[in-house]
């Protein structure tokens, strides 16, 4: 690996091995993440989501309630990810009809020395687990795409992405 990359990569110790980074020292900040994912559906997949009428019940508060359960695990998930106090998580689940997709929103926020963005894409992600686990005997061929960082806030980089419907691709 070339020493000016590894230099950069703060899990990456002078030999190239995986470690954990050393935030003893820093100072506690408030920190803020967003993530966003995307669960193309069947049009039936998503008229059953819409009517609540799926033999597992509730998709959308299953996937509120996983991706919540989901972020307070983070740290037992992903190696070499600090356990942090998370003040709060929220997961959104917003269908879209034209596209028959439903748009997936993990937001989380600590005050803590290293970030919660791990957090937020694990809450997303199990989110968008939990609502295909739901959807899958209607649609097997159901697809999760587009799971990214949308904003953070707080610590040493802020970071913002613009995300427009048009960016969503039309259901598989």
């Amino acid at each position: 690996m070339p020493g000016s990359l590894m230099n950069t990569l703060s899990h990456i110790d002078r030999r190239g091995r995986a470690r954990m980074v050393d935030v003893g020292r820093k100072t506690p900040t408030r920190r803020h993440a967003r993530v966003q994912g995307v669960v193309h559906v069947s049009p039936d997949a998503f008229a059953a989501l819409q009517a609540h009428t799926l033999a597992k019940g509730d998709a959308f508060t299953v996937a509120h309630l996983a991706g919540i359960q989901a972020a307070k695990r983070t740290w037992e998930l992903i190696p070499l990810c600090h356990p942090v106090p998370i003040e709060h998580v929220e997961v959104a689940c917003e269908p879209e009809a034209a596209t028959t997709t439903i748009r997936v929103t993990a937001t989380a926020t600590t005050t803590a020395k290293t970030g919660i963005e791990m957090e937020a894409f694990t809450a997303c992600l199990i989110a968008c687990l939990a609502l295909y686990d739901m959807v899958k005997a209607v649609d097997p061929s159901a697809t999760i795409t587009d799971v990214q960082l949308v904003q953070k806030s707080g610590g040493k980089r802020e970071f913002s992405r613009e995300i427009s419907n048009d960016q969503i691709p039309n259901s598989k």
